[in-house]
């Protein structure tokens, strides 16, 4: 009877079983047709329960998309996923709003995190933790993603604004990412090679066909050289911003000269590269003439550089709308021209080593001459040796008097000269020492570039138009002076004395004879003044053909410009330092002249004790024929002494500021 109940039990228990078994495939079938053909996982929330869906190797499983679309699940590469930087990671560690490992998984929406809160919590918790040194790489995430943020990718689409442009996942595949952080080994280079396919075929499909055709893109895909340019290159990883912005025009040309060093160092000698440097966009830059994505050989036809197209493209710029149109001599400039290449630049190597050796032996002359004759006052102080004293009893002259050496129109160019070669001085050497860290604050404070050149060339013309009036005026009288000897002592004109008196000057610096008893001008003062004549000469003569380069390049070939450049620069170099140094030696800063300044260009007037000592020639001239009367004057008042003093050591003291800019700009060209 128990057995019969026992068998009872059993077969009442098996039709259980086999109507929930149907019950539960009638079920499943259902829920089967309802999530598109996925079966009901049931199992923990790990990596290997969500493969049994998302490894791909299933017959296609779709899911319902956006707007009701059906879209294929996902499909993940296990062996990617298991090389990549997140490999070590549950997939519910990103996944937070996935709650169960049912198909039709339940979201808790709330807990939805993307790459960019993740990455940030982590390093929050790195810090907490102070584990900020064992994962630096955290916090590299953060600041690309910082950088991101403010990016191009970052803003919202045009098309559909309720997206961004580019977002990580877009980029970088979330699920085999692995940029290899070595950037020297082959894997980096492997990663790099791949760039313009990401970039290209899933957004910028057109920039990637005319890449692929330029020099830059047969390197990279056609000859697998990993080193040339990519499209992070030029446009960043994740900085990635607005073409059109000035901060990315600038760093373009940056981007370029890190691997073209020599291009780029040659190009910031012209006036294009020194504008740019300085921070402002109004000259050319790299892609101007080259072309951005469609970069070809310059013996390519196509080529924007090539020689049948040089003046076309130099019309993009000088169109003849908003500057002048360009002319055939623009076509011949050189914008990379140096001056160690003699068989390309023959005239740019000649005149830059003329230039050397001018400078040389004008720096090794003066400066030789300025050290010897400190040495030899020094040694006077040293050995207690006294100034003569002039004795004018006898000639009944009185001692308070002063002898008249300049007149107001003399005073006033000297004056006007100061100022304005000083404007020139500071405007001119911050475009040629664009690189130096002065430079772009002094551009800036000016007006930028369009400022710093109007105030350039309105301190020309100021110039040149002084140097013009003085020219004339003092031709006309001295022509009308028939009693006038151009080679008398009351001239500027260089003659046997100055010789005879500069070779007598070395042989006092070194103890072998007497001082030169020197006449109205001396031979160092001489110089001083034709200086001004050579200065005008070729600093202005270059000058106005860099001013006037459509005028330049429509009668003389481009080549005009490099040899111009060259010599305006470094005769105004030399200008500056020699009148920085020299100039205000031989004036001011002799130890017979200390304290400084002296103030006779100032007031036109000297003691006659000191007329005594340094002209005494002259002196004895006057005196022998009873003129002397004649040059004697008045001493200047006390407010017009202590005006003149103030006057001449606020130019010293700018003289000697703009002085060490000038060497800060010439060791830091040096360096670079």
């Amino acid at each position: 009877m128990r057995i019969q109940k026992s068998v009872s039990w059993a077969l009442a228990g098996l039709i259980c079983l086999i109507g929930a078994s149907s019950i539960w495939q009638t079920e499943v079938k259902a829920e089967e047709a309802a999530s598109g053909g996925i079966v009901p996982v049931v199992g923990k929330l790990d990596n290997a329960s969500c493969q049994t869906c998302h490894d791909g190797k299933k017959e296609e499983i779709k899911v319902p998309g956006a707007e009701g679309k059906m879209r294929p699940l996902h499909a993940i590469s296990g062996d990617k996923y298991a090389k990549s930087v997140h490999a070590k990671m549950l997939c519910v560690d990103c996944h937070k709003e996935i709650t169960d490992s049912t198909a039709q998984h339940k979201k808790d929406l709330a807990k939805k995190v993307g790459c960019v809160q993740c990455h940030q919590d982590l390093w929050a918790a790195a810090k907490k933790e102070n584990k900020t040194q064992e994962k630096p790489r955290l916090g590299v995430v953060v600041q690309n993603i910082a950088a991101y943020k403010k990016s191009f990718h970052a803003r919202p689409n045009q098309d559909d604004p309720s997206r961004v442009n580019a977002t990580c996942n877009e980029c970088h595949d979330t699920h085999g990412f692995n940029v290899p952080v070595d950037k020297k080994s082959p894997q980096y280079d492997a990663w790099r090679k791949e760039v313009p396919a990401l970039c290209g075929e899933k957004c910028h499909d057109e920039q990637l066909e005319t890449f692929a055709s330029s020099v830059h893109g047969k390197e990279v895909l056609d000859k697998n050289n990993a080193k040339a340019p990519v499209c992070t290159s030029c446009h960043t990883n994740h900085e990635i911003t607005n073409t059109s912005l000035d901060s990315f025009k600038l760093l373009n040309n940056e981007a370029c000269g890190s691997c073209h060093k020599d291009r780029l160092k040659s190009y910031r000698d012209t006036y294009h590269g020194q504008v740019t440097k300085l921070g402002y966009v109004d000259t050319a830059k790299c892609y101007n003439c080259h072309g951005s994505h469609g970069i070809l050989s310059a013996k390519d036809p196509k080529s924007k550089v090539h020689p049948d197209n040089r003046l076309k493209t130099c019309r993009e710029c000088h169109d003849g709308k908003k500057k002048q149109l360009a002319t055939a001599g623009f076509a011949t400039f050189a914008p990379h021209a140096n001056s160690h290449d003699f068989a390309k630049y023959p005239q740019v190597w000649i005149s830059t080593k003329f230039m050397i050796a001018l400078l040389i032996g004008v720096f090794a002359f003066f400066w030789l001459h300025s050290g010897l004759w400190y040495y030899r006052e020094w040694e006077r102080s040293k050995a207690g040796e006294h100034r003569p004293h002039v004795r004018t009893a006898d000639l009944k002259l009185d001692e308070t008097k002063h002898v008249r050496r300049f007149g107001l129109g003399w005073r006033i160019a000297h004056l006007v000269f100061a100022l304005t070669t000083m404007t020139l001085v500071l405007t001119g050497t911050t475009a040629l020492f664009s690189h130096t860290g002065w430079a772009p604050v002094v551009a800036k404070a000016l007006g930028g570039a369009q400022g710093l050149a109007l105030i350039h060339r309105v301190a020309a013309a100021l110039f040149i138009g002084i140097f013009l009036i003085h020219f004339v005026y003092v031709m006309q009288r001295l022509l009308r002076d028939r009693n006038f000897r151009w080679f008398g002592p009351d001239s500027l004109v260089p003659n046997w004395k100055d010789l005879s008196d500069m070779v007598g000057m070395f042989k006092w610096f070194v103890g072998k004879g007497d001082r030169p008893t020197f006449d109205r001008w001396t031979y160092y003062e001489k110089f001083d003044y034709w200086a001004v004549f050579w200065g005008v000469s070729v600093i202005g003569g270059s000058g106005l053909l860099l001013a006037f380069p459509y005028v330049t390049a429509t009668y003389l070939p481009g080549w005009i410009f490099n040899v111009a450049t060259i010599v305006h620069g470094e005769e105004a170099f030399l200008a500056a330092v020699f009148l920085f140094t020299v100039h205000f030696f031989n004036n001011h800063f002799r130890p017979d002249k200390l304290p400084p300044p002296d103030i006779v260009m100032f007031t036109g007037t000297q003691s006659l004790e000191e007329f005594r000592r340094e002209h005494p020639a002259q002196y004895q001239r006057l005196v022998d024929a009873g003129e002397l009367d004649k040059y004697l004057v008045d001493a200047p008042s006390r407010p017009m002494a202590l005006g003149s003093k103030i006057l001449g050591l606020t130019l010293i003291t700018i003289g000697l500021v703009l002085l060490t800019l000038v060497i800060v700009g010439f060791v830091g060209g040096a360096v670079k």
